[in-house]
C-alpha cells in the first residue's frame, strides 16, 4: 500500500495497529504507531527511511510493487534506531551498491547495528543532493533525539522530511493531521515529547530556529512516526517551541503509591485542600502501581508543581515511587516545583528520600514535605487538608 502526499512522494511505510509497548516496554502506545518510510520519484529516485525489523519482509515485497528496486538510485538513513533502519538489511541485500546518505553518527550507529560496510555518504547541514530538477536538502539535527538524526528538506514540494521530530505514536489509516481527531493527535504529540524529547529541549529550540533562518517555504512535514502535517504544518512548530520553553499548565499533579491506603488518603486530602484553596487550578491525583507511566509523565510536563507521596518501607519507598522518580530525573524537567509526603509506622524516611530525589531531578522544594504516623486519623486529616491549602498559596 501507497499514499500519494504530494506530486511524486509517496508514503510506502507500515501502520502497526497492534503494537502497545514501544522502546522495549518503556513506552505505552495505546493508539498503536507508523513507521514511515516515503518514495521520492523524481529523475533519481530516493528511499527515505524504512520499517521496524518485523516488518521488512512485508515492506520490500510491497515497495517492489512501487517500483523495480534496481532503480532506486540513494538511500536516505536519517536515524539508525531499529524501528526506522529495521528493514534495511534486507533492502541492501538486492540493491548491495546503492548508496547510503546519513550524518557521521549515522556510519556509526549503522556499523554498530548491522556491523555491515555499506557504501555509506557522509552529509552534514547544508549538504544537497540532487534529484533532478529538485534537491534534497540535508539539515544534522544531533539528539533529537539520537547522536545520527538529521532532517531533509525537499525541495519544490517544500516538504520537511523531520525524522522523529513533530511525530506521535498514533496508528490512523488516513495519515494526515487534517483528516484525524485533533483531540487524539494532540494528546499524543505531547505525549511523545514530554517522554521523549523533554531532555533536548533546548536543542530542539536551537535546532527548530536554525531551520526557520533559512527561509525555506514549508508545505508539509513528514515525520517518521504517526501523520502528516499538511494542514498547517507551522501548527505543531510552534506547539514545538512552546513545550520546549520550560512548559507548564495551571496544573498540580499528585502521585503516590500505597499499602494499607494511608497515603492514599493523604493524597486525597491535600488535594482537597489545594482544592479548596485555588479554584481555578486543575488537580490530577495517580496512583502510580495501578496507572500508565507514561501517561502519569505526560501530566508531570503539564504540571507547575508536583507532589510524590510514599509509605516508608524497610526504610525506603515503593518500587513504584522509586521507578517515577528515576524517569523524571532523566527528563530533567524545568521550572517545577514539589513536594514529598507519606505515612510510616516507626522510622518514616520515604519524604526525605523523595525530596532528595526530586531537588536532585531539578524540581524547587516547596518544604521538607508533610508526613504522617499510622493510618491518617482525623486530626492528620486537618493537617493534610491545611497542607494543601498552604501549598496552593
Amino acid at each position: 500500500m501507497s499514499i500519494n502526499v504530494k506530486n511524486n512522494v509517496f508514503w510506502v511505510g507500515k501502520i502497526d495497529w497492534e503494537l502497545r509497548k514501544f522502546h522495549g516496554d518503556e513506552y505505552s502506545t495505546h493508539r498503536g504507531s507508523t513507521y514511515n518510510s516515503y518514495l521520492i520519484k523524481e529523475e533519481k529516485t530516493a528511499i527515505f527511511d524504512t520499517v521496524w525489523a518485523p516488518f521488512a519482509e512485508e515492506y520490500v515485497r510491497n515497495l517492489t510493487k512501487e517500483i523495480e528496486l534496481n532503480n532506486i538510485d540513494y538511500v536516505i538513513a536519517p536515524h539508525a534506531e531499529i524501528d526506522h533502519s529495521g528493514a534495511l538489511p534486507l533492502l541492501m541485500s538486492h540493491i548491495p551498491d546503492t548508496p547510503i546518505y546519513c550524518t557521521k553518527n549515522g556510519v556509526k550507529s549503522l556499523k554498530g547495528h548491522y556491523h555491515q560496510d555499506w557504501n555509506f555518504n557522509v552529509v552534514k547541514t547544508g549538504d544537497r543532493l540532487s534529484l533532478g530538477q529538485k534537491e534534497l536538502i540535508f539539515v544534522e539535527a544531533p539528539m533529537l533525539h539520537w547522536p545520527d538524526s538529521m532532517f531533509c528538506y525537499l525541495t519544490g514540494d517544500n516538504i520537511l522530511f523531520s525524522n522523529d521530530a513533530f511525530g506521535q505514536h498514533y496508528a490512523s489509516e488516513y495519515m494526515f493531521n487534517d483528516l484525524v481527531d485533533q483531540n487524539e493527535l494532540f494528546n499524543e504529540c505531547i505525549k511523545y515529547y514530554a517522554n521523549i524529547l523533554t531532555p533536548f529541549s533546548p536543542m530542539v529550540i536551537k535546532k527548530i530556529k536554525e531551520v526557520l533562518s533559512f527561509n525555506l517555504p514549508l508545505d508539509i512535514i513528514c515525520t517518521s512516526h504517526g501523520i502528516i502535517w499538511r494542514d498547517k504544518p507551522e501548527q505543531i512548530v510552534e506547539k514545538y517551541l512552546n513545550w520546549a520553553d520550560n512548559y507548564q499548565e495551571n496544573q498540580i499533579t499528585i502521585v503516590y503509591d500505597t499499602m494499607w491506603n494511608g497515603t492514599r488518603v493523604m493524597a486525597e486530602k491535600i488535594a482537597s485542600g489545594i482544592s479548596d484553596s485555588d479554584k481555578e487550578v486543575t488537580v490530577k491525583l495517580f496512583n502510580l502501581a495501578k496507572t500508565d507511566k507514561n501517561d502519569v509523565i505526560t501530566e508531570i510536563f503539564k504540571s507547575k508543581a508536583i507532589l510524590v507521596g510514599s509509605p516508608t518501607i524497610n526504610k525506603g519507598i515503593l518500587v513504584s515511587v522509586a521507578g517515577i522518580l528515576e524517569e523524571i530525573k532523566g527528563l530533567k524537567f524545568k521550572n517545577k516545583k514539589a513536594a514529598a509526603f507519606g505515612c510510616y509506622g516507626w522510622s518514616g524516611e520515604s519524604t526525605k528520600i523523595i525530596s532528595e530525589n526530586l531537588e536532585s531531578a531539578g524540581f524547587e522544594l516547596v518544604d521538607n514535605g508533610i508526613r504522617v504516623m499510622w493510618n491518617p486519623d482525623n486530626e492528620s486529616i486537618t493537617k493534610c487538608i491545611e497542607y494543601g491549602k498552604k501549598l496552593a498559596d
